[in-house]
């Protein structure tokens, strides 16, 4: 498309009057917003939780060559838990199908407490991922549902802008229990707050204010789904393949299922997202690979905790704030351009992932400490580092979703916001089984200790600031539609 026009009904465009925070934050709307993205918020805070006390669930339980694991099968069943949301709101509505992920969440936290070995931890991530998949598709499936199409756009950052939150509490809480030694007492710590997040949705998300009709019974595509869960799978195995020609077997494997569940998608009647998000020359298209890389490039956020405590000699908690770095800046680059429109978010568009990538080179070169050494120097380039490719990520998204949102077929809105977050959790999963793979073939576990993670840090980085360079064209073609 070539028109400059800000109207609401052409796609790719924010909306010639957007709502103040205001508007969003206060009264039914505010209680309303603290509804939806409060679910989001739980799921960030576990994710910090976790990134901070992994180093000491791997000292006390072992398991440290399936350290990516505890991430891969989260998101693997957060997929599941994703697609489920439309079939579960259509015959639960929206205040029983988020109490049902708020509760299958908070066992999978309790699973987690209680494991006394790595198998154990893995089956207690993958129940949290089933209930947070719900939670996370939720948080963007009710937007159009429950505000005005002038909020959108505001109510997207702040789904994002939960993250922030996380930065706060979650490493304080993984890091004083990692510390400690306590670790398994971090995942208590979530059950008073989802508790209280029940009780608001429980106010808040009744048949009166979710503005949804109750249609034909939702098919559920759970073939494909499950093809996708094995596609992620088959790489992440790669990882504990012996020989190299195995894994690259393990990586083609899962690539081809995927590229398989594409083409089933294409020819149902019932698809996992629109048709329009397999096309590369359509906006939908474009956003859908923009957001997959720029996650992608983004998972090696799982191992930054490990290097810094293990090359930097930092604690858990200085270990869990320092990483947080990128989720901070991930959401002050989300709020910051929520407001944008125009040829304005079309900058900001452009600039994300140029500075996403220029912050995963810079820790390619400071995370190992053999070029810079430790000190207070590096330690502030590293922050600077990953709040770059934070932001990088942050300056687009919300323009970007709200684009996919703006190119839906008539009838394919409620598709198109649970596509977003089936895309975001597939590129997530496929991400941190890659990471994994790469991080042990580059000598995190063999020969392992200083040497094999300096030597993993350096190249882990260097090869994930491939995904937002590519980015980088996909954004300019994006903007020129307009």
């Amino acid at each position: 498309m070539t028109s400059q026009s800000s109207s609401p009904d052409v796609p790719g465009h924010s909306p010639a009057s957007t709502a103040s925070w205001g508007e969003l934050l206060r009264g039914r709307n505010g209680l309303r917003s603290l509804a939806l993205s409060g679910g989001v918020a739980l799921h960030a805070i576990n994710v910090h939780i976790v990134t901070t006390i992994l180093p000491s669930v791997v000292r006390d339980i072992g398991g440290l060559g399936y350290y990516a694991w505890n991430v891969t099968l989260f998101v693997v069943t957060s997929i599941i838990g994703s697609t489920l949301t439309n079939k579960l709101l259509n015959g639960m509505g929206a205040r029983g199908t988020y109490l049902l992920g708020l509760a299958v969440f908070g066992a999978g936290a309790l699973v987690c407490a209680s494991a006394g070995s790595m198998v154990w931890m893995l089956a207690g991530r993958a129940v949290q991922g089933l209930g947070g998949g719900l939670l996370a598709a939720l948080g963007y499936a009710l937007i159009p549902l429950v505000f005005e199409r002038r909020l959108w756009s505001r109510a997207i950052a702040l789904e994002s802008g939960m993250w922030g939150i996380s930065t706060l509490l979650g490493p304080a809480v993984g890091g004083l229990f990692g510390a400690s030694g306590h670790w398994r007492l971090a995942f208590w710590t979530l059950m008073p707050l989802l508790l209280l997040q029940a009780i608001v949705v429980t106010a808040q998300l009744g048949p009166r204010s979710v503005k949804m009709e109750r249609g034909e019974n939702v098919v559920m595509p759970l073939g494909r789904i499950l093809l996708l869960a094995a596609s992620v799978l088959l790489v992440a195995w790669a990882a504990q393949a012996g020989a190299g020609w195995q894994a690259a077997a393990c990586v083609i494997g899962g690539v081809l299922l995927g590229v398989l569940v594409a083409r089933i998608d294409l020819r149902h009647r019932v698809s996992l997202l629109p048709r329009s998000g397999y096309v590369p020359g359509t906006v939908m298209g474009k956003v859908f690979a923009c957001i997959s890389l720029l996650v992608i490039g983004s998972c090696v956020e799982i191992f930054v905790p490990y290097f810094l405590q293990m090359l930097h000699g930092y604690q858990p908690l200085a270990a869990g704030y320092m990483t947080a770095a990128m989720a901070g800046g991930w959401s002050v680059g989300s709020l910051l351009s929520s407001g944008r429109a125009g040829r304005a978010a079309d900058r900001l568009v452009r600039l994300g992932p140029v500075l996403m990538a220029l912050g995963l080179m810079a820790l390619a070169v400071l995370l190992p400490g053999t070029w810079i050494a430790a000190g207070a120097f590096a330690d502030a380039a590293i922050v600077a580092a990953l709040a770059a490719a934070g932001m990088g990520i942050g300056l687009g998204w919300p323009h970007l979703i709200e684009r996919a949102m703006r190119a839906a077929a008539p009838g394919e809105e409620n598709l198109t916001s649970s596509a977003v977050t089936t895309v975001q959790l597939y590129a997530m999963a496929m991400g941190a089984a890659l990471v994994g793979l790469t991080a042990n073939e580059a000598g995190l576990t063999s020969p392992g200790g200083i040497p094999g993670a300096q030597n993993a840090a350096a190249i882990l980085f260097a090869v994930f600031a491939i995904a937002p360079v590519v980015a980088v064209q996909l954004t300019r073609r994006l903007t020129r539609q307009h």
